[in-house]
């Protein structure tokens, strides 16, 4: 894929080395507005209402927008409806402060996909390849500058191939810490059933979120067993079996390998 190059005064702000990667909706523009509010009927009031029946347990979003306005929202990650998931779960007011932190190679792909990912989504291109820390550098200047942002990311990495939890990337700690920013558990059950990695299309059903608690910013092994203590009282077979006792490993590869 050749990089994006964009002029756009959304990019104004940020540094020179950043403004070459894909855009994604940063502006309160109108067209922004408009998509957002599209695709948030067709996710809230149709598709996670009667083809998918999306359950939320836990403390309220609209609750947790009274006192953190900066969030990294984690959870599991094993369905192409996981992050669509959680978007659904909040309230549509929020939606301009909430992003995805989404693979380039994917949300990116193609005309459709990129028109999707930017304006209907509010995603991030991460670049899984990425060896200059670009993506890195780009959410931690947004989680510093922005005066509100709800980051949903997977720390995981990539779906889970057998549907249960395996070890935590390092990227969601480097961007906690970095900025401060506290993080909220999230737990998805029912996401592999739905929608496994390599099924064309999402099977109706039901769905539920679990809203955990938050988190103070720590290390990867810090906020791994926590959540996954956490993860246990709600579903015992969660995790992997060679998991169940693993934590990750401290500074093993650089930081943007971790993401």
């Amino acid at each position: 894929m050749k990089d994006w190059k964009y002029d756009n005064e959304q990019w104004t702000q940020l540094p020179t080395y950043l403004k070459h990667l894909p855009l994604f909706t940063r502006n309160i523009d109108m067209f922004s507005i408009f998509w957002r509010f599209i695709w948030s009927i067709f996710l809230k009031n149709l598709a996670f209402k009667f083809y998918i029946r999306l359950k939320v347990k836990g403390t309220p979003f609209s609750e947790l927008y009274k006192t953190q306005p900066k969030l990294i929202i984690i959870s599991n990650h094993a369905s192409h409806l996981d992050a669509v998931s959680i978007a659904a779960s909040i309230p549509r007011r929020f939606w301009l402060n909430l992003y995805i932190a989404a693979a380039k190679d994917y949300f990116f792909s193609n005309w459709l996909f990129t028109f999707f990912s930017q304006h209907c989504l509010g995603a991030i291109p991460i670049d899984r390849k990425d060896r200059k820390g670009e993506a890195i550098n780009l959410i931690l200047k947004l989680l510093t500058d922005l005066p509100r942002m709800w980051l949903i990311i997977f720390p995981e990495g990539t779906r889970s191939k057998d549907g249960k939890i395996h070890e935590f990337k390092r990227g969601v700690s480097i961007f906690s810490e970095r900025t401060k920013t506290p993080l909220l558990f999230t737990y998805l059950e029912g996401n592999t059933e739905l929608w496994p990695k390599g099924q064309p299309i999402p099977l109706p059903g039901k769905l539920t979120l679990h809203v955990g608690p938050v988190h103070p910013p720590g290390p990867i092994h810090q906020v791994y067993t926590a959540y996954k203590s956490w993860v246990l009282t709600i579903n015992p077979d969660a995790f992997a079996v060679d998991e169940t006792t693993a934590v990750p490993e401290e500074g093993k590869k650089d930081d943007q390998e971790q993401i």
